[in-house]
């Protein structure tokens, strides 16, 4: 794993100002902006996992990018459904009865939410392990239904796991450096953003071939 070539390889793309610029241009509009910048980013996971030259995609493929963001966003709600539903069977109960005035019966509910919601945060924590392998298995075959061989997804984790935490600190790295974007005014945020995502594209990329082997050596 090199984390630091994850943070400096987009800047050896000479267009990368324009790259990146119009990736945070895109992710000015709502929620389908987001997305794109998501299909647009895995094609730096597709590269790195097929070893070919590391730039910046252009944005020549914009439909193609918003389809595979789309299936990352399905791969996503897949993979977090059973922190959703957790999360449901948490508030639901406790919105009902909190202005029942039935003390005995919302502490009750307060105190298994606690449980549940410790239960939550293993998930989490398992999902930023988990979510990367299976993001790797669709950039590496471009199928939606990669992702979801549940027994070759944890596979890769369980192969690397080392590789995937690295992965998990470099994009809270990164996610620190999109923070700083709210320095340099609004627009300054959606490039720190689009770089971010970059950063942990990369990084997707690199775990996945330390699972698998492929490292190039």
């Amino acid at each position: 794993m090199n984390i630091g070539k994850a943070f400096t390889f987009a800047f050896e793309d000479q267009d990368w100002l324009k790259k990146i610029g119009i990736a945070g241009l895109v992710m000015l509009i709502p929620l389908i902006g987001q997305i794109t910048v998501m299909g647009w980013a895995i094609e730096v996971t597709r590269r790195v996992i097929n070893r070919e030259t590391e730039t910046l995609p252009d944005w020549s493929a914009f439909g193609d990018y918003l389809v595979k963001g789309l299936k990352l966003f399905v791969i996503s709600l897949v993979y977090a459904l059973p922190i959703i539903l957790l999360s449901l069977c948490v508030n639901l109960p406790l919105s009902f009865f909190q202005d029942s005035g039935d003390q005995a019966t919302i502490t009750t509910i307060m105190a298994i939410s606690i449980c549940i919601n410790c239960v939550v945060a293993v998930f989490a924590f398992a999902l930023a392990f988990v979510l990367p392998a299976a993001f790797g298995k669709f950039a590496a075959t471009d199928e939606l239904g990669a992702a979801f061989r549940f027994k070759e997804v944890f596979g890769l984790v369980r192969a690397a796991p080392g590789a995937y935490l690295l992965a998990l600190v470099g994009a809270l790295a990164a996610s620190v450096v999109a923070i700083l974007g709210l320095f340099l005014c609004c627009i300054g945020v959606f490039l720190t953003l689009a770089w971010a995502n970059v950063i942990q594209s990369h990084l997707w990329g690199q775990a996945y071939n330390e699972a698998t082997g492929n490292t190039g050596m």
